[in-house]
C-alpha cells in the first residue's frame, strides 16, 4: 500500500485523484473511482443550475460512503457563472474537499477555509503555486504541458515543472499531466509529488458516461493525436485532433474573434458528441498520454492495476537496482 501526505490528508486509500472533467464527472464516475480508494472528483459547472449539482452531490453520497471532492474551475465562459452559489452548495452539502482551477481562487478559497474544507489549487507554473499557497490552500496539483484540457502557456512538462513546483512549496504536490498507469505514478512519486491526477485515463473506463463510439474512437489514438486551440486568445486548451477541432484551428489562425469561435468550440457539442458518439461533431479535450491507453476497463480493476504495477515496479525492479 503507497501511503502518503495526499492520503493522509484526504483520507484516501490511493494517492490517487480523478480529474474534473465537464460532463464527464458525475455521480457515476466520481463513486466508482472513490469506492475503489482513490478520490473521486465531481464537476460542479457541469450543472448550470446549482440545485442540480446539489441533487448530484446527493446521488454520489448515496453511491459512495468514501471522500470525494468537488472541482470549482474559474474560468472565463460564454455563460454568466456566480461562483458564490456553488460555494454555498458545496459548504452546505458539507463536502471536505474541493479542488479550484483556472483563475486567481481568492475569491472563493476563503470561504472554503472557514469552512474547514480542504482545497487542492490546480495550476500550471510555478508562480501561480506559491499564490496560491499563500492564499492558504492545502495540496497543489501542478499540470504539465502534457495535459488536457487548459496546460497555460508555458509549456512546460511534468518532468520539469514537478520538481520545480516540490522544491519551491512547503504544500504537497499532485502530479498532473501526462499520468495514465503505474508507471506514471512511480515517476511522480521519484519527482517528490505525493500523489497523481488523471483526466484521460479515467475517461475510457466503463463507469464513464462517454458514448462508447467514443471512448472506441479514443482507443486508436497515439501521442500526436492532440492539438492545442486558443493560444492566440491566451487560454490555450488541449484536444483530440476532430473535424471541429481543426475548423476552430483555421479560424484561430484566420483572426477570428473568441466570439465568432464560439459556435464552433461551444462546450454543448462535445457534450452532444459525449451523449450521442458522432465523434465528428465536437471538441474532446484529451492528454498526450492518450497514445498510451489500449483498453477500456472497470474503474476498480484499473486502480487496482495501477497500484500493482506501481508496487511492482518498486519492489522488483527499483530496489534490485539499488542493491
Amino acid at each position: 500500500m503507497l501511503k502518503t501526505k495526499m492520503t493522509d490528508l484526504l483520507n484516501i486509500e490511493h494517492p490517487i485523484m480523478q480529474g474534473g472533467m465537464m460532463w464527464i464527472s458525475k455521480a457515476e464516475l466520481t463513486s466508482a473511482v472513490s469506492n475503489a480508494g482513490a478520490l473521486g472528483t465531481m464537476t460542479a459547472l457541469s450543472f448550470p443550475d446549482p440545485k442540480d449539482f446539489a441533487t448530484e452531490i446527493k446521488k454520489v453520497r448515496q453511491m459512495t460512503k468514501n471522500t470525494f471532492a468537488v472541482n470549482l474551475t474559474l474560468l472565463p465562459s460564454f455563460r454568466q457563472v456566480n461562483y458564490d452559489d456553488y460555494v454555498d452548495v458545496i459548504i452546505n452539502e458539507g463536502i471536505t474537499v474541493v479542488e479550484t482551477a483556472g483563475n486567481n481562487p481568492e475569491h472563493v478559497i476563503g470561504r472554503l477555509k472557514d469552512a474547514g474544507i480542504k482545497v487542492i489549487h490546480k495550476c500550471t507554473t510555478v508562480r501561480h503555486a506559491l499564490r496560491a499557497q499563500e492564499l492558504g490552500c492545502d495540496i497543489v496539483s501542478i499540470d504539465g504541458y502534457e495535459c488536457a484540457g487548459h496546460p497555460g502557456e508555458d509549456d512546460v512538462g511534468g518532468l520539469v515543472l514537478i520538481p520545480a513546483a516540490v522544491n519551491a512549496l512547503k504544500v504537497p504536490v499532485i502530479a498532473s499531466g501526462g499520468i495514465c498507469d503505474g508507471r506514471g505514478l512511480v515517476a511522480a512519486l521519484a519527482l517528490g509529488a505525493e500523489g497523481i491526477n488523471m483526466g484521460t485515463r479515467f475517461m475510457l473506463t466503463k463507469e464513464s458516461p462517454i458514448h462508447q463510439n467514443v471512448k472506441e474512437w479514443l482507443l486508436n489514438f497515439n501521442e500526436n493525436d492532440t492539438m492545442l486551440l486558443l493560444r492566440a486568445y491566451r487560454n490555450t486548451e488541449r484536444v483530440a485532433k476532430t473535424p471541429t477541432a481543426r475548423k476552430a484551428l483555421e479560424m484561430e489562425n484566420s483572426g477570428a474573434t473568441i466570439q465568432e469561435l464560439r459556435s464552433t468550440i461551444s462546450g454543448t457539442k462535445g457534450q452532444s458528441m459525449y451523449e450521442h458518439g458522432n465523434v465528428d461533431e465536437g471538441i474532446v479535450t484529451v492528454g498526450q498520454c492518450i497514445g498510451l491507453i489500449r483498453d477500456i476497463p472497470s474503474t476498480k480493476d484499473f486502480v487496482d492495476k495501477l497500484i500493482k504495477d506501481a508496487e511492482q515496479i518498486i519492489n522488483e525492479r527499483l530496489d534490485k537496482m539499488a542493491k
